[in-house]
């Protein structure tokens, strides 16, 4: 009994322990399995985490190289800007400047909009909310699309710059064609043709940059020959007493052509050029008494006549609304009085009309 009493205890023994370790090997071997998995888990995050890295890293790049494109791009815009003419900011009222200084502007004076300013703060509240990968996304987000919206401005401000130029040009050469004077400028107006080829942001910039810097050379070009024909009043203010065309000659009473204009002046008034041009004559011209005469180019002269005073002389180089004398009435004149003319290739034409089309292009000379 004793033999079979120490028998089972043995056989029994060998198998709790055997069952023992085989469950702490099982055991082992969940515990390893585990520890595997959240390795396994670790290194998944970890390779997220550094993809999302890099590609914050990447959109940041994409950022700055866009804002630096921005920047250098209107480096190019500003001189540009300053040959067009830009006009600065309007200054704010009063009104608007007291309240800032007590910071009580409203959101329209600051720039906003109460619905933007209603849309920023529910996009703020809206974003405690989100994550912060899902908040960084929006940021960029919200980023991009304020740069594209400067490159936008950028480019319609190109454009209507350039368009602007030209209808300048347009209204100055419409206005002096009016008065029969022809602008010699090509305005590329030819017909043209090709297929159509699709540009990038880059491209569409020096594209818009070339036609402004087109259109406006084109402009001065314009004003330069504007400038250089007799289009301005020589005797501003003062009335005309006698006009182009037949009248009754005020000496003998006769019919008789008036080869230019009248301006009532008392005697020492100042007689200004009515374009740049060359001082071809300046002395007693017979019944012109004391007279100037000036040479602009392409065919034009102006005389001045009845002087009382001259104070210029032959081959002096002069710009429009130069003094070149003073009125009186010297000569086959009846009163102190500015005898004006306007002549093309020796034949005189009414100055009238000349005068007229400076007047509509005063503004943009």
């Amino acid at each position: 009994m004793g033999y079979l009493l120490a028998t089972s205890y043995l056989v029994l023994r060998d198998d709790l322990i055997g069952a023992s370790a085989a469950r702490q090997a099982r055991m082992q071997q969940a515990y390893e399995d585990r520890i595997s998995a959240l390795r396994a888990q670790v290194d998944r995050i970890t390779s997220r985490q550094l993809l999302d890295q890099q590609l914050m890293e990447k959109k940041v790049g994409e950022l700055i190289e866009r804002q630096t494109t921005l920047t250098e791009r209107q480096g190019v815009i500003a001189p540009i800007l300053e040959r067009a003419g830009a006009l600065p900011a309007p200054e704010k009222p009063a009104s608007a400047l007291k309240k800032a200084e007590l910071g009580t502007v409203s959101p329209e004076e600051s720039g906003f909009k109460a619905s933007q300013i209603a849309a920023l703060w529910k996009t703020r509240t809206e974003n405690l909310n989100k994550t912060p990968a899902e908040q960084a996304d929006l940021a960029f987000l919200t980023i991009t699309k304020s740069l594209r919206s400067i490159e936008d401005d950028q480019l319609k401000r190109l454009e209507s710059l350039a368009e602007d130029a030209y209808q300048t040009a347009d209204t100055i050469s419409e206005a002096l064609a009016s008065a029969g004077l022809e602008i010699d400028v090509d305005y590329g107006k030819a017909d043209v043709g090709g297929p159509l080829v699709v540009l990038d942001k880059s491209q569409v910039f020096d594209a818009r940059v070339r036609e402004l810097d087109a259109a406006l050379r084109m402009l001065d070009t314009v004003k330069g020959q504007a400038r250089g024909l007799p289009i301005s009043n020589p005797a501003p203010g003062r009335p005309v007493s006698s006009s182009f065309g037949v009248r009754r000659d005020p000496i003998i009473g006769t019919a008789a052509l008036h080869s230019g204009m009248d301006f009532r002046a008392g005697i020492g008034t100042a007689i200004r050029a009515t374009a740049s041009g060359t001082v071809v004559s300046a002395g007693w011209a017979g019944g012109y008494g004391r007279m100037v005469e000036v040479d602009h180019g392409k065919g034009f002269t102006t005389r001045y006549a009845h002087m009382s005073e001259i104070l210029v002389a032959p081959g002096d180089k002069i710009e429009r609304g130069a003094i070149v004398g003073k009125t009186g009435s010297s000569g086959r004149s009846t009163g102190p009085h500015l005898h004006y003319e306007v002549r093309k290739n020796g034949t005189a034409l009414d100055p009238l009309r000349f005068i007229k089309a400076g007047k509509q292009v005063q503004s943009y000379l």
